[in-house]
């Protein structure tokens, strides 16, 4: 075995993780493409076996504003086709990365929790479990939603709670309407909605020249869609789904406060999942909710929207750290442990 960058072959990369059954659209090249237009830089990593791919992990890296030294991440990733191949990515990738001058590799598979292959493999080379608690401080979602599109649709919407089935009868009768964004300049629409979302749940956002470059990398790819759901003209609900193979991924949602009486979103999500699996795909990825599934959780609301559609629990193995050089680490711990710091101060402050 041995490693290659596949920086000269993005689609013999792609193709590989676009048919691995835990394959993601942010382990493509298209991802990498979209994170360069933020500052990152992107590697393709893949080991081949007689000419075949047989791992592979899109790995991101950026120099840490703290600390001397780069950090790199593995979003959704490593793939891999066996031990040997996923011992020989780690070994190979992590040589690479110091030569890049990396303190660390972080990486959050979607690997069923407890998955020995994963467990063994890692533990034996070092890596390093983070933990992140239940709710939603890793990068990547560690317990989401998914569910099984392989069913009729009569079959999905008689699975769903009643509640969440009246929800999207009552949206169609009152005459909600879903479309998809055909033009760049209609992400606007979409912006306008995250904005009133973002300041009434409180959470930061992206600036819009980042979905731009979602629409320039994904949407125009074929890896993304854009979703309105539009009320007698008035926008009251969008999400962004990206799909890769036969997975599609509900990544980005925004609401309009007026007229939620309206159901708009039932009704998009459900128009979501009907596209998805038009369009051949057999998971629907609602992605993250909180671990804690208590009625009394602040984020229990999340779970039961998601659940009320016949969405189901997974939950991964979650993010683990591969220390890359020497002494490096406990510098990127401490560097870590100061961010953490100065961006609660900052909170405090507000």
């Amino acid at each position: 075995m041995e490693i290659k960058l596949f920086l000269e072959r993005p689609a013999l990369f792609d193709h590989y993780v676009a048919s691995h059954p835990r394959g993601d659209v942010l382990q493509t090249t298209a991802w990498g493409r979209v994170k360069a237009s933020t500052g990152w830089e992107a590697y393709p990593l893949g080991v081949l076996e007689r000419g075949a791919l047989v791992a592979s992990a899109l790995v991101l890296t950026k120099r840490l504003p703290l600390i001397p030294g780069y950090a790199a991440y593995s979003p959704r990733g490593p793939l891999y086709s066996s031990p040997e191949a996923l011992r020989c990515l780690l070994t190979e990738g992590a040589a690479f990365l110091k030569a890049k001058g990396a303190l660390v590799w972080k990486m959050d598979p979607a690997i069923p929790q407890g998955d020995q292959i994963w467990l063994e493999t890692t533990s034996s080379l070092g890596l390093r479990p983070v933990e992140t608690g239940l709710d939603f401080d890793s990068v990547q979602p560690r317990h989401v939603m998914v569910l099984d599109l392989h069913p009729s649709l009569d079959t999905l919407l008689g699975g769903m709670k009643s509640k969440t089935r009246y929800n999207i009868r009552y949206a169609q009768r009152k005459g909600v309407q879903v479309q998809q964004i055909r033009e760049k300049g209609q992400l606007g629409v979409f912006y306008c909605l995250l904005q009133e979302t973002a300041q009434r749940d409180h959470f930061t956002i992206r600036d819009l020249s980042y979905f731009e470059a979602l629409w320039d990398h994904l949407v125009l790819g074929g890896l993304a869609r854009v979703f309105l759901a539009y009320h007698e003209g008035k926008p009251l609900a969008g999400a962004i789904c990206f799909r890769l193979g036969q997975r599609a991924w509900y990544v980005y949602g925004a609401s309009s406060s007026e007229q939620r009486n309206l159901q708009a979103p039932h009704l998009l999500q459900w128009e979501m999942i009907r596209w998805a699996k038009g369009a051949g795909c057999t998971i629907y990825n609602f992605r993250g909710v909180s671990g804690d599934l208590r009625p009394e959780h602040p984020l229990y609301g999340l779970y039961r929207f998601k659940e009320g559609f016949g969405a189901q629990l997974e939950t991964y193995v979650g993010e683990f750290d591969l220390p890359v050089r020497r002494g490096g680490y406990a510098l990127w711990l401490a560097g870590l442990k100061l961010h953490n710091w100065l961006r609660s101060r900052k909170r405090e402050g507000h």
